[in-house]
């Protein structure tokens, strides 16, 4: 399994352009999503991500070029993996729960937590809603797309985090599109089943907040 080691950056000020925080990130280390899984058809899109925290919030910033692209579902806890969609599932405390944030490349939100799959409940609107979102789009011959995302710790709901500082977690990102005319998946950490199935936490890998 993989691990991640996350690096702790300035915290943005209140008068910092969300523009601002998306070069902070660049500056970081990018890690790719190589592992394409199931079938592709010969299509793989590029794509990364960037990561980083400050004290209670984590900041996240994937990069993508794909040559067909779908952003269909506009409303928060839609399912916005059948569009061109990037995801983080993350654990804590060696725990069986895990929360799965999916987004496709407008920023439209679904959060969810459970232990599988079929055991999930979605997290108010009104609390995905807290996560705050910046992208950029360009179509020209492909799409080239950036996400970035500003994840605060109350996001977390179930485990009330104080901060993120020297905490270990599990986890998995991912690139879907199910809709698409030819659907993709690709992760960070490789999955080992017969079937499309993000919902996989034995292969999470590992993060560790500086």
């Amino acid at each position: 399994m993989k691990t991640l080691h996350i690096q702790a950056i300035s915290e943005p000020s209140k008068v910092q352009t969300f523009a601002a925080l998306t070069h902070t990130l660049d500056a970081l280390p990018r890690h790719p999503l190589r592992e394409m899984l199931w079938f592709s058809d010969g299509i793989k899109p590029v794509v990364a991500f960037a990561m980083g925290y400050a004290h209670n919030c984590i900041y996240l910033k994937f990069y993508v070029q794909e040559p067909q692209i779908q952003a269909k579902y506009r409303q928060t806890n839609g399912p916005v993996y059948k569009d061109s969609c990037v995801e983080l599932f993350i654990a804590f405390n060696n725990e069986a729960t895990y929360y799965n944030l999916e987004f496709n490349c407008l920023g439209t939100g679904l959060v969810g937590f459970g232990e599988n799959r079929h055991k999930r409940r979605l997290l108010p609107g009104s609390t995905v809603e807290r996560i705050k979102t910046w992208a950029s789009l360009t179509v020209d011959g492909q799409a080239t797309w950036e996400l970035t995302l500003a994840i605060p710790a109350a996001i977390f709901s179930a485990h009330h985090l104080s901060t993120f500082e020297g905490l270990r977690a599990r986890a998995n990102f991912y690139k879907g599109g199910e809709e698409l005319p030819i659907p993709h998946y690709l992760a960070w950490n490789a999955i080992q089943a017969q079937q499309p199935d993000f919902h996989r936490p034995e292969f999470f890998g590992e993060l560790q907040f500086a």
